[in-house]
């Protein structure tokens, strides 16, 4: 087992490399077997738990939040033993509230994010969140009142760090400088879609990060199954949706050549994918998403094999990305 801690970019707590992602709890995955998975995420050493207030597809959102609530309600130690991410930004509907505009909308109006970290709290039934996420940028509410907003959230300590996930590259440096400005530590990270068959943000976020110190968390590693065989299930006989066939089908050549390359290195392909990603300094874990604890044991793995730069190289061959960071990638 090969799982490491890691600083969160240029920040003092230490995050598991890979991040345990709860999106499929209540949903495709029961509450006694997330409580499963969970517990066996913490014994593999993966201390960094990533969900959100929307979550709870299948039930209403925050459900998910609500799973890990009762699991932390089960002591253990469990709760200090997590470094606990959730987000804010979408609508939280539940069948409890009534119709309200700043909650059935998507803003980080400082109302909203006062209003919704302390609906999250409650489900996660702790009085903290590690790492408050702004699940998506506002560009229509001033930075003034956002910041304020995750100010008085940490002088409250309900809220230790504060992240961004899927910023543009400017969002990130603007939302540093208005931190900056006021003396406050601003981002902390950025979690943003990036995975062999899309990394666009090598060309403005990734400097970015680099450059005012985030760590950066890959959702999606495998681009949603993409990347885990998805051929070889295929050939096995598995049904697949209408949708993920039309990825298939557009990227079959890629997947034909790569999939080959991992038959040859005798390496699962979801295996390659997320080692890829940690080859990455400036990654600090990618989430995963397991519905069993057989997918949370089998991605371990990942931490385990290096990949030689020739692999490497053959990996830009079959994905190849933007050609850098810009505006080198398209200029001079």
């Amino acid at each position: 087992m090969a799982i490491e801690h890691k600083r969160l970019g240029k920040h003092g707590v230490l995050v598991s490399n890979i991040c345990l992602g709860t999106m499929n709890f209540g949903w495709h995955t029961a509450q006694d077997h997330s409580f499963k998975i969970m517990d066996r995420a913490l014994e593999l050493g993966i201390n960094f738990f990533d969900t959100a207030d929307v979550y709870g597809w299948g039930g209403e959102q925050g459900d998910t939040e609500e799973i890990l609530g009762r699991w932390f309600a089960q002591g253990g130690g469990r709760r200090d033993a997590v470094v606990l991410a959730t987000k804010v930004f979408n609508p939280v509907r539940r069948k409890s509230n009534l119709a309200e505009p700043n909650t059935d909308g998507r803003s980080l109006s400082a109302y909203k994010i006062r209003k919704h970290c302390e609906g999250s709290l409650a489900r996660l039934q702790t009085d903290h969140i590690d790492l408050y996420q702004m699940h998506h940028v506002d560009r229509d509410c001033r930075w003034d009142e956002i910041w304020q907003a995750f100010r008085q959230l940490g002088d409250q300590g309900k809220v230790g760090y504060v992240g961004s996930s899927n910023f543009a590259g400017w969002d990130i440096a603007t939302a540093c400088q208005e931190a900056d400005k006021r003396g406050l530590m601003g981002l902390s990270s950025e979690q943003s879609i990036y995975h062999l068959n899309n990394r666009m943000v090598e060309l403005e976020v990734i400097p970015a990060c680099r450059y005012y110190g985030l760590g950066l968390i890959p959702w999606s590693p495998l681009a949603g199954g993409l990347l885990g065989g998805a051929l070889q299930k295929l050939e096995s006989g598995r049904r697949t949706s209408e949708e993920s066939m039309k990825e298939i089908n557009k990227n079959r050549s890629k997947l034909e050549s790569y999939e080959a390359l991992c038959k040859k290195l005798g390496e699962a392909p979801a295996t390659v994918a997320l080692a890829w990603l940690l080859h990455n300094p400036i990654v600090t874990a990618p989430i995963i998403g397991p519905r069993t604890i057989e997918q949370l044991e089998s991605t371990v793995r990942a931490t385990e094999i290096k990949l030689d730069e020739e692999i490497l190289k053959r990996l830009d061959q079959i994905f190849p990305g933007p050609g850098g960071q810009a505006p080198e990638a398209y200029a001079w």
